[in-house]
């Protein structure tokens, strides 16, 4: 448009100089056409003096000068016969109101920001049309690539007109399929678990992670760098990450082109020092790893922190840890050495915070492993970078450092981009233990930007029902504890299994803090009221004794020992836990508890993953209480397929009620494989259970009918990771049993968490 306009005026200006190049007398300059705009302004702009001969060239440039300025639709010379140089102009419309209309999913202060035709401003067809692109822009970084916007003007009284951007947004781009190409030793779903971009599913309606983002999914190629060096693939590297549009616009396709590599094992590793006066023996104990497991970057980067923070209680605040990694692929052999030089001599300055519009800057802050006027350590701040990104507030974690103003300090700039902390989930299902269920629940991970949970959590069933609201503050009284508390009330029907019904009302304080990354404690106390009602009136005499309300008072605690590599789909690595509850400090209850869980995993051939598992419990009452039903063991159902829930342990001889036990045992081994349907995540499983019953104390040997001999039960099962969630089919076969036991050949779970 500018190059029709320039055109018609040059034609114009050729015209009036009768197409000659010779140079022109300017006795005077006439200015037509002005309604706003002031003469001197016109002038101001103009190569040209009066009473003077100007050439042909100054005329074009004192043209181009005037249109420049975008105050002029339309500018025009012409010389009269007497010397008069006569500049014709058209002003430039003003912008009276500037309209976004249509911009639902898109602030209008966003927009407001990218735009440069602005109220008041003069209108310009250019400028509105480079307006058009910047809103595209606008919102195909929000992942809305089929957005249409037409530019319209109403024109007003003297000269003005009102802007109307008409905004058809279109839907957000979805993700219509994840490819993997060159992944031999993980299956595609594996992947899928470790990237942030989802391929889009009609069930993740309350979730973003299936709407492409050109920054989610250059992340993601990160996250699949990290997944692989965790378990050992050193050479591992992501080819190339392409994301096809489709033509309507509407959809991508990501394909990740990856080039695995060997599976390294560290065979030897050694610490050196170019620092006279290092004791490298005694860093061997910061090493997070042994010689024959396999190469983990992670526990790499975190040795380096450990050995860095080792040296530093020792006087050594300037240090650089830099490993060096030999590889043979030949035998998927790695030797590690860890060399440690002088550092530079450089302290932290200052650590700024920009991005986080919600999140507190003592959120971000208090993950830092490195503080102002610390000395720089580079490790120290990857290590922080990782611990703000784990805390799942944040799409995107910048940081970079900078030298300041003193040349023996740096600037930490943290950059980051806030996502949604808060997450509803609704279910449906059916269970053969609970029947139909319906379970629903709200979670805001960052309460109010402090980093705070806040969640509230309903299940009802055929047979139970339970409320929960709980709270937890990550860092409770400024220090590295969790601290948290529960309301709680459950209502449950064991009018099968034991002829009465059961309610439980109360809350619970939480506190919890690491040793270490692994290693971690929680003590807790709870205080609740339980209530065993609705006894029938042939139940067994034993629980007609328990009808009626009792408090319970409780203090306990768990040791944990995580050494998984997933906490949610493990596949090596191990877990240990040890707790203990104490009841008497109040209440009617009087009892103490012993808890121990162990578990193992180990996988072949990358896809064949075992389980060996073993739990055990055990409960006794002080005084003179006995342990009443309600904190009793129970075997069968979730935790020994095969039975009944209940169906194991003693058992009233008369009325057929589960009386529970004051002990259990229940342990087996469980190995995954794939099936064939993978890309539907369904994977099978063949297991074999054993279980173990102890009987409650004063009971009656002609009543109640017991044996603490092993149980046993084999079976098959799998699991599909549905659009509903998780579902678990299981055959299990008792092969060791009583014969008053209740067995369960099929047992389905059908979960349902979006």
């Amino acid at each position: 448009m500018k190059k029709l306009y320039f055109s018609s005026c040059l034609m114009s200006l050729a015209v009036a100089f009768n197409a000659s190049a010779a140079d022109v007398y300017i006795r005077d300059i006439q200015v037509d056409g002005l309604q706003r705009v002031e003469n001197e302004t016109v002038m101001s702009y103009l190569d040209i003096d009066k009473s003077k001969v100007v050439s042909e060239d100054k005329m074009d440039e004192s043209l181009k000068h005037l249109y420049a300025t975008g105050l002029f639709e339309d500018v025009s010379f012409s010389v009269t016969p007497d010397g008069t140089l006569v500049i014709k102009v058209v002003e430039s419309p003003v912008i009276g109101e500037r309209v976004f209309d249509g911009a639902d999913k898109i602030d209008a202060s966003l927009l407001e920001k990218e735009v440069q035709s602005m109220p008041r401003g003069t209108y310009s067809k250019a400028k509105v049309q480079e307006d058009v692109q910047r809103i595209l822009e606008v919102y195909k970084r929000n992942g809305r690539y089929a957005t249409a916007v037409d530019p319209k003007i109403i024109k007003r009284d003297n000269n003005t007109v009102d802007l109307i951007f008409e905004i058809e947004e279109g839907p957000a781009a979805s993700i219509e399929k994840v490819n993997f190409v060159g992944n031999a030793h993980y299956s595609s779903d594996d992947l899928q678990n470790e990237i942030m971009s989802k391929e889009s599913r009609w069930y993740r309606i309350f979730s973003n992670a299936e709407n492409y983002d050109a920054e989610k999914t250059n992340y993601d190629s990160e996250l699949l760098r990290r997944f692989y060096l965790r378990h050992g693939y050193a050479d591992f590297r992501v080819v190339s990450s392409v994301a096809e549009l489709s033509p309507d616009k509407t959809s991508f396709v990501l394909t990740y082109v990856l080039d695995e590599g060997p599976r390294y094992r560290v065979t030897d590793v050694a610490i050196v020092s170019e620092i006279k006066d290092v004791d490298t023996a005694s860093l061997n104990e910061s090493l997070l790893f042994e010689v024959g497991d396999y190469y983990n970057a992670e526990l790499v980067e975190k040795s380096i922190l450990e050995i860095t923070e080792s040296l530093g209680k020792k006087g050594f605040a300037f240090v650089d840890v830099e490993p060096k990694l030999e590889r043979n692929p030949a035998d998927a052999s790695l030797v590690l050495t860890f060399t440690i030089k002088e550092g530079a001599r450089v302290f932290v300055d200052k650590i700024n915070i920009t991005g986080n519009t919600r999140t507190d800057d003592d959120v971000i802050r208090r993950e830092f492993r490195i503080a102002e006027g610390d000395a720089f350590n580079a490790s120290k701040i990857r290590a922080s970078r990782r611990n703000v990104e784990n805390l799942d507030y944040f799409s995107k974690v910048d940081i970079q450092t900078v030298p300041s103003a003193d040349s023996n300090k740096a600037d930490i700039n943290v950059d980051v981009q806030e996502k949604s902390t808060g997450y509803f989930n609704v279910g449906v299902g059916y269970s053969t233990v609970n029947g139909a269920l319906v379970r629903t629940g709200v979670t805001e991970n960052n309460f109010q930007g402090r980093g705070q949970q806040l969640g509230l959590d309903i299940g009802v069933s055929q047979r139970a029902q339970d409320y929960n609201i709980n709270f937890t503050e990550p860092y409770f009284l400024g220090r590295r504890l969790s601290a948290g508390v529960d309301l709680f009330h459950t209502s449950e029907d064991y009018q099968d299994e034991g002829s009465y019904d059961s309610t439980s009302t109360g809350g619970r304080l939480r506190l919890g803090w690491k040793y270490t990354d692994d290693l971690s404690q929680y003590v807790r106390y709870t205080l609740r009221r339980d209530k065993i009602e609705d006894v029938a009136d042939d139940a067994s005499i034993y629980i007609k004794e328990e009808e009626g309300s009792y408090t319970g008072s409780i203090f306990g605690q768990t040791l944990v020992y995580d050494k998984r590599d997933s906490a949610i789909n493990p596949k090596e690595g191990y877990y240990l836990s040890f707790g203990n509850d104490i009841a008497g400090a109040g209440g009617d209850e009087k009892f103490y508890k012993f808890d121990v869980k162990a578990y193992k995993y180990y996988t072949i051939a990358d896809y064949y993953t075992f389980k060996l598992f073993a739990n055990g419990g055990y409960i006794a009452g002080f005084g003179d209480k006995d342990v009443r039903l309600s904190n009793r063991y129970y075997l069968g159902g979730y935790n020994m397929r095969g039975f009944e829930y209940a169906g194991i342990g003693a058992r009233d001889r008369y009325t057929d009620d589960a009386l529970g036990g004051n002990w259990m045992i229940y342990t087996g081994a469980e190995m995954s494989f794939p099936i064939g349907l993978d890309e539907l995540g369904v994977k099978g499983r063949t297991f074999v259970d054993v279980g173990m019953l102890g009987k409650p104390d004063n009971m009656d040997p002609a009543i109640v009918e017991y044996s603490s001999s092993p149980r046993v039960s084999t079976g098959v099962g799998v699991t599909w990771q549905s659009p509903m969630g998780n579902i678990d089919i299981d055959l299990a076969f008792p092969v060791v049993k009583e014969d008053y036991d209740k067995t369960e050949v099929f047992r389905l779970n059908f979960g349902t968490r979006l």
